[in-house]
């Protein structure tokens, strides 16, 4: 893992130089008239050159602040979307130097030819052309040198005038900048951290390696290291290139792009959230291949689940269903207003619906719903934002692949294919067996840890009570933990059978569904008699 000096960790004398540097850019471009008022604050414009004026860190959250559309009005968006990272390329020293010291070995033993121009220059890393000493065609991407400390003091001053900024405006409060700068440290750490940008692609090129569509070059473990990622050139040509060339292609590679998307955030959980046109190469046998794996998010089995049914929703145009799905997804506190937010997400739905199915976007609506979300008191996960930020490049690099290709079309087909996977035979096999066996290990730990717990009582240490109660207690919790198992496995032969019966993709799964509600209304059946027979027995 990258070694990052946390924020609050970088010192008083490094942080102070900085700290008035960049209060002097601010004063400089107007950012402190801001203190007179709203009408005194800088135009976007001054806020864009602003943070480009201060360097690597404060661009890269320029650069974050572009996607929370739910803190900032849309033409201040607009001018930080034009925020670029193409910087002057490090000298080839500095990169001979990095790549050294990360491998242990001089640049000669481990590479035969070695291109000192860079492909591409950011603010991260650059990436440079080789071949390596076994006569292997590769890109080593190499990392800014000083990164580490850069970031620590850059975001130490980010949460000092974000606290500052609190003070002096308290209605800022409600946007929560503290958060937004702690999650864009989170998601530095991440961008720097190589050995995580590889683990990623190894996990992407191990559930595509089978489609025929997609190469995804691999990683070259010992040209690699924390600051060093090597991996297999991709001999291909930019796919917004490649169309003007080949337009007759571009809706197979459309089609391709989708699938691929939702295929790695429902299936595998992790996905590229930066499908620009310079990350997406089209190969000289047709295959697209994806690079630049430094942005990626994480989605757990439950979010998975739930968008599945968001998407549904937004599809259906259902929005009591879109307002419960996102509600699983998002950190509902008591004060979100559910039937405000329940309008919002109407409108939502009837502005996509009402448009052209061709100009649909569901980046939009996903920026629409964090909108509303925040705006009704729901704290969106910054997993949301990424996905966010996903849909709207990759529908942005969709039109101008092909403005007139239905994308939305793309999108029913694929969320189909997905809905009936989630709720096929095997499934809900896998789902009833792994609910058995969460019950089973809950009933078989719960009576040894009510005993542990009883022990610990009776010595006094959590007070004098007597045991033969305590002890029989533990008794009627592990029979009503039984009892609930029992209803759990019940309730699942139900749902099971239900949707088996609903959506039968073979004749005889509608007779199985049919056997799996009747025995599951038995048991439930059983389980009542049982309870209703050990009650009138403690009476």
């Amino acid at each position: 893992m990258a070694k990052i000096i946390k924020a609050e960790r970088s010192s008083l004398p490094r942080t102070v130089p900085r700290l008035l540097q960049i209060l002097f850019v601010l004063l400089r471009h107007n950012f402190l008239g801001a203190l007179r008022g709203r009408k005194h604050l800088p135009q976007p414009k001054e806020v864009r050159e602003t943070f480009e004026e201060l360097g690597l860190i404060f661009l890269k959250f320029g650069q974050v602040l572009a996607l929370r559309r739910d803190l900032l009005p849309d033409n201040y968006i607009a001018e930080l979307e034009l925020l670029h990272d193409e910087v002057p390329g490090l000298h080839i020293d500095a990169v001979r130097a990095t790549i050294e010291e990360e491998l242990r070995a001089p640049m000669s033993a481990l590479f035969s030819r070695f291109n000192k121009t860079p492909l591409a220059a950011a603010t991260i890393a650059q990436v440079h052309e080789a071949t390596t000493i076994d006569g292997r065609h590769v890109a080593v991407k190499v990392q800014r040198t000083g990164l580490d400390t850069v970031i620590a003091t850059d975001v130490a001053v980010l949460n000092f005038l974000v606290v500052l900024a609190e003070k002096l405006f308290p209605s800022l409060r409600a946007l929560e900048l503290p958060l937004a700068v702690s999650e864009f440290e989170i998601s530095l750490n991440r961008e720097t951290d190589f050995g995580r940008e590889g683990r990623s692609i190894v996990l992407f090129r191990a559930a595509l390696i089978d489609d025929p569509d997609v190469w995804v070059p691999d990683v070259l473990a010992e040209y690699s290291g924390r600051t060093v990622l090597t991996m297999e050139f991709s001999a291909g040509e930019r796919i917004d290139l490649y169309a003007r060339s080949h337009p007759e292609t571009m809706p197979h590679a459309i089609s391709t792009l989708v699938r691929l998307m939702l295929q790695s955030i429902f299936e595998s959980g992790v996905f590229h959230a930066d499908p620009h046109p310079g990350n997406v190469f089209v190969m000289p046998d047709g295959r697209l291949s994806l690079l630049d794996f430094g942005m990626t998010g994480d989605l757990d089995e439950t979010m998975r689940e739930s968008l599945v049914l968001l998407l549904e929703a937004v599809v259906k145009h259902d929005a009591r269903g879109v307002k419960e799905a996102y509600l699983e997804m998002a950190t509902a506190s008591e004060k979100v207003n559910r039937a405000s937010l329940l309008l919002d997400i109407k409108a939502v739905l009837y502005e996509i619906h009402r448009s052209d199915l061709t100009q649909v976007s569901i980046g939009t609506a996903f920026d629409s719903l964090v909108r509303a979300g925040s705006k009704n008191g729901v704290h969106n996960p910054s997993e949301f934002f990424l996905l966010t930020r996903a849909f709207v490049i990759l529908e942005s690099m969709i039109r101008q692949l092909d403005p007139h290709h239905n994308y939305i079309e793309s999108f029913r087909v694929e969320i189909k294919r997905l809905t009936a996977q989630q709720f096929s035979v095997a499934r809900i096999e896998e789902k009833t067996i792994k609910l058995g066996r969460d019950s089973e290990r809950l009933i078989g730990d719960a009576p040894a840890d009510i005993r542990r717990a009883l022990r610990r009582v009776a010595s006094g240490q959590l007070g004098q009570l007597q045991l033969p109660a305590l002890e029989a207690l533990g008794g009627r919790i592990s029979r009503n933990l039984e009892s609930l198992n029992g209803a759990i496995a019940a309730a699942a032969l139900v749902i099971g059978g239900a949707m088996l019966v609903s959506n039968p993709l073979a004749s005889w799964h509608s007779e199985l569904g049919e056997y799996m509600i009747i025995g599951g209304v038995i048991g439930a059946l059983v389980i009542y008699i049982g309870a209703l027979r050990r009650d009138r027995g403690r009476r």
